[in-house]
């Protein structure tokens, strides 16, 4: 059963099955168009992140889900739209208690957003043995002590002088053995 109808959009969270998430969101916009619902669904929404991957010292960009499973939708609470959101194929329900659709926040929907940020992720983890590609220990084979992907460095051990010396460098200017 539906929400009362509010008069005013709000954003609600339909939950799919996971990897459906952009046929769903494709779905609810045809529906949109064929059943002339464009003033009352105003628009369907997968909260992504750019994420970068460092692989063998090159960048790979995607499109990361934020919440695989779910999808916002930001709509005016009717019977009508509800039945449409809920019936599409691949949506399992709303979220709310007893799978009322409980609407969330301008704050929250703004927080997304605020996530929607890059992220850095790089393929090696403390304990790895890497090769310094540039700088003074250009070819040093080093140990990953630490890791910091929000300044996209890592802090190695590399053999020197008979001790071990430890440096601060860039994801960029590392490659995994």
């Amino acid at each position: 059963m539906a929400a009362e109808r509010s008069g005013k959009p709000e954003w609600y969270v339909a939950h799919t099955y996971s990897g459906y998430e952009n046929k769903v969101k494709l779905d609810i916009e045809q529906s949109i168009k064929n059943r002339g619902m464009e003033e009352l669904i105003f628009e369907v929404r997968i909260p992504t992140q750019l994420v970068t991957e460092l692989k063998n010292g090159k960048e790979k960009r995607y499109e990361k889900k934020l919440f695989p499973g779910y999808v916002l939708v930001n709509m005016i609470m009717t019977d009508d739209t509800w039945y449409v959101v809920r019936n599409t194929r691949g949506v399992t329900g709303f979220v709310g208690p007893d799978s009322k659709p409980v609407p969330i926040s301008e704050e929250e929907i703004e927080a997304l957003q605020g996530k929607a940020t890059k992220e850095v992720v790089i393929e090696v983890n403390v304990g790895d043995t890497v090769v310094i590609k540039s700088g003074a220990f250009k070819d040093s084979i080093a140990k990953v002590l630490t890791t910091n992907p929000a300044k996209k460095i890592v802090t190695v051990g590399v053999d020197f002088m008979g001790g071990e010396r430890k440096l601060e460098i860039s994801y960029y200017d590392i490659k995994k053995i």
